[in-house]
């Protein structure tokens, strides 16, 4: 029997909610069947996957992709240095066709690492968007606001959110969703913040906000405002199941009460916290409170990389050396972080392998000296395994990789043209 549009991945090593052998049938945008009994005949395309490792693709839970363009820009400074004079001033010189050469750019990499789905914030977001539907990846896609308390500037901000809403919303058969982004307590009025959340919720969206990133934050939050940045957040209405808060890395007790009662998500950047000294989020205490955690790469001129293998580890290792204790986030823990707690938070029916859920899976080669040998598939893709080590690349139930060959995204031609122009900045 064979379906339309039918792939099947056969006898491979699956890691989901647990690791087992077996074949999976993928039917249009969906994971059909996973069974032992599936044979050649009942798909149309049949993947070997003996010798891979099959796993969720995975979600990066906090980005700026166009930022690819400044990779290498303003290394080994503090954040309101990096900000105020490094990139900011860069960004001023942004234009809609340079976003879409580094987003680009950025899914060419993402892809390659085994990245199928990224939760972003940025400026000239239709042309990531454009970029999202040439390469076949999943993406939320929200605009930076940033109104620095000007009300003019407020109304404008809130406008060009509105417009992406109507013009992105469920566009590229329902790989672009949009969230509200309000940039940070610090960089937008009370008022904006208020006006974000009550446009997240008369469109059921998302709401994407960087909180907490540095201790400087919070104490200038906590001068003008008398409050801790997620508790003012609270008080004004701000968080719920809908907020997705990037960093979290200074918070209370009390917070951590509120974000556990709200049912906010926390998206953990470890490479961007360690680059900027920006501190170590707790994580290990966040999932012992049972608040839901995803990781996120941040932009890349503070990480500098895409790579959400070496996100992954970082996790843990982090955790671990912070607490001085080997035992917390053993191994599942953090591949739930990247893969089903990111889709908790961004609210897709994905990062699972399972009957009925989005076709998003990645294939990692196991036959490299760094993955021999195999005996815990589980251990090896935490701690082992190599973003470069992703064979191929499924999203909504397309082949977007290969063998390690992009098939949507000409990664020599995106390479040479994003040398040539990202020095315009």
């Amino acid at each position: 029997m064979t379906e339309s549009n039918s792939i099947l991945i056969k006898d491979t090593t699956i890691i989901s909610d647990e690791t087992k052998k077996a074949s999976i049938l993928i039917v249009d945008d969906t994971i059909q069947e996973i069974s032992t009994k599936l044979n050649k005949n009942d798909a149309e395309k049949v993947i070997d996957g003996t010798n891979k490792i099959t796993m969720p693709g995975l979600i990066n839970t906090h980005s700026h992709v166009a930022m690819t363009l400044l990779r290498g820009v303003g290394d080994d400074q503090s954040l309101q240095t990096w900000l105020n004079e490094y990139i900011w001033p860069k960004e001023a010189n942004l234009n809609e066709e340079l976003v879409y050469l580094g987003s680009k750019l950025a899914m060419a990499e993402m892809i390659k690492t085994g990245t199928t789905t990224f939760n972003d914030m940025y400026f000239y977001v239709e042309e990531t968007a454009k970029a999202v539907d040439e390469s076949g990846i999943r993406a939320v896609l929200g605009y930076g606001m940033i109104d620095l308390f000007d009300e003019e500037k407020m109304k404008s901000e809130l406008k060009t959110s509105e417009q992406l809403i109507k013009s992105c919303h469920n566009t590229c058969e329902n790989r672009i969703k949009v969230a509200v982004a309000p940039h940070a307590p610090y960089t937008c009025s009370e008022e904006l913040l208020v006006k974000s959340k009550q446009l997240a919720t008369k469109n059921d969206l998302k709401l994407h906000i960087h909180v907490s990133e540095t201790k400087q934050e919070v104490e200038d939050i906590a001068k003008d405002k008398k409050e801790t940045p997620f508790k003012y957040l609270d008080n004004i209405g701000v968080l719920d199941s809908n907020t997705i808060a990037a960093h979290g890395v200074w918070t209370t007790a009390d917070e951590m009460n509120i974000i556990k009662e709200k049912g906010v998500s926390i998206a953990h950047n470890p490479s961007s916290n360690m680059k900027l000294a920006s501190g170590i989020a707790p994580i290990a205490e966040y999932l012992e409170k049972g608040i839901n955690v995803g990781i996120g790469t941040d932009g890349v001129s503070s990480n500098n990389n895409l790579d959400m293998f070496s996100e992954m580890k970082l996790t843990a290792f982090l955790q671990k050396v912070n607490l001085l204790d080997p035992r917390v986030l053993p191994t599942k823990d953090t591949f739930d972080m990247a893969t089903k707690n990111g889709a908790k938070a961004l609210g897709l029916n994905t990062g699972i392998i399972e009957e009925g859920k989005l076709a998003d899976i990645i294939l990692v080669d196991t036959l490299v000296p760094h993955m021999t040998p195999l005996r815990n598939a589980l251990s090896n893709i935490i701690y082992s395994s190599l973003g470069t080590d992703v064979d191929t690349v499924i999203c909504n139930g397309n082949i977007l990789m290969e063998n390690k060959v992009l098939k949507t995204i000409n990664e020599q031609e995106i390479i040479q043209e994003v040398n040539e122009r990202a020095f315009e900045l």
